[in-house]
Formats: structure tokens, C-alpha cells, sequence
């Protein structure tokens, strides 16, 4: 816990795939008003370049630029490359898992899937068919459409590639079950929410830093200051 004199950790927001730093900007203005610095990150194979080990870099880079502890908080696909990147980060204090993929060493989010894997594709997955029902089906139409157009490709090799090193190991984690997710179904979520320390759910579709950014963000600030795990 984090006494009322001590600043509480930035929190570092990693986006999923397809999508860029700019999802986070409603629950940044929410964070804002709970007193918690946030920073983001535009992960590369969102555009379609590289794969894990490219998008692990560029949250190391981000975290270098930041004073003091950090929670990272991971949607989505970004739990995979941020289990790798914080395993050798040691301002991370906590790190929180969005409707996330928080696999394990060996681990690829096609393999979670039991799909085959595709080693050193360059191809690219292109944004998914009806993105608003998969992604925002709770979120205001016109927002959600303006979110659909800042959509990009996705790296397929990001998909592929195995989780080398695990932080959260090593690292206090907690998961957020979004209980009406389309994208990352709540049983699936559920599974992989055993492998955290704590467990917290919402009623909200993929995407609550859109849908339910006030109460995201109280959320968050609990765990950033250390009242809840």
C-alpha cells in the first residue's frame, strides 16, 4: 500500500492487436481524475511489423522512459509480449492482465487456440470481420465506428511467435474477466486467470477503457495503490 504522501506507481498501458496507444485515451482522462499517471505504447506488429520480440522492445523502451515503479496493464494480445518484457524489468511492480492472453513459457496465442503455428510469417491478419460486435459491442455506436477506421493489420508472426520468458512469475499480477467479451470469450479468460495472483470482474464487453472508462479506472487506482490486490 502506497501511504497519501507517496506518489502511487505510473501505470503503463500496452494495447491488443489491431489497435494503437489511441484506445486508451478515455480511461487516461479517467485516470487523470483518480490522481494516476498513465503512459501508452503503439506496439509495432499492430501495423503488421514484426512479431513478439519486436513489440517486447518497444514496451522495454517505454518503461525506460518512465520515473519510478510502474504497473503495466495488458489488453489482450499485449499480455504476451508484456509477460516477456517485464521479466527483466525491475521498476514493474504489478502487472495487470485485460481480458489478456497471460501465457506461459512455449506458449503462442495460436497454440492457446490449438490452431499450428506459422514460424517467420510475414503475412499479415487483417482486422476481423463485424469489429464493433467483437470489440465494442457495449461502446456507443458512433464511438465505436470511429474506432473501427484507426483499426490496423496485424502481424501474423505475432501470433506465432512462443512466449520466451514469463514475468509474471516472478511479479504480482491480477486478471480482469470481462464477463461479456465476444473477442476472448469469459470461460477462456477464466482459464487463464487461474494463473494470477488475483482476480477481479466486470460487466463489460472486450474493450472497457471505452465502454466503462470511470470504473476501469477506479479499478485500477486500487491496484496501483495497493488496496486491493
Amino acid at each position: 500500500m502506497y501511504p497519501d504522501a507517496v506518489a502511487p506507481p505510473t501505470l503503463l498501458l500496452v494495447h491488443g492487436a489491431w489497435h494503437g496507444g489511441w484506445c486508451w485515451r478515455k480511461l487516461q482522462a479517467a485516470l487523470d481524475a483518480e490522481a494516476i499517471e498513465s503512459r501508452t505504447v503503439d506496439l509495432p506488429s499492430a501495423g503488421g511489423r514484426g512479431g513478439i520480440a519486436e513489440d517486447v522492445h518497444a514496451i522495454r523502451q517505454a518503461l525506460t522512459r518512465i520515473e519510478g515503479p510502474v504497473v503495466v496493464v495488458a489488453h489482450s494480445y499485449g499480455g504476451i509480449p508484456v509477460s516477456q518484457a517485464i521479466a527483466e524489468a525491475p521498476e514493474v511492480v504489478h502487472v495487470v492482465y485485460l481480458a489478456a492472453f497471460q501465457l506461459d513459457v512455449g506458449e503462442s496465442l495460436l497454440g492457446f487456440y490449438g490452431a499450428p503455428s506459422l514460424p517467420g510469417s510475414e503475412e499479415v491478419q487483417a482486422v476481423p470481420d463485424d469489429p464493433v460486435s467483437l470489440f465494442y459491442a457495449d461502446v456507443p455506436a458512433s464511438e465505436a465506428e470511429q474506432a473501427v477506421e484507426r483499426l490496423l493489420p496485424q502481424s501474423t508472426r505475432s501470433f506465432s511467435d512462443v512466449v520466451e520468458q514469463a514475468g509474471w512469475h516472478l511479479i504480482p499480477s491480477t486478471y480482469i474477466v470481462c464477463e461479456r467479451d465476444q473477442a476472448l470469450p469469459a470461460e477462456r479468460q477464466e482459464a487463464l486467470a487461474g494463473r494470477a495472483g488475483a482476480v477481479h470482474r466486470m460487466m463489460s464487453s472486450h474493450s472497457p477503457f471505452l465502454s466503462v472508462p470511470e470504473e476501469l479506472a477506479a479499478l485500477l487506482s486500487k491496484v496501483a495503490r495497493g488496496t486491493l490486490a
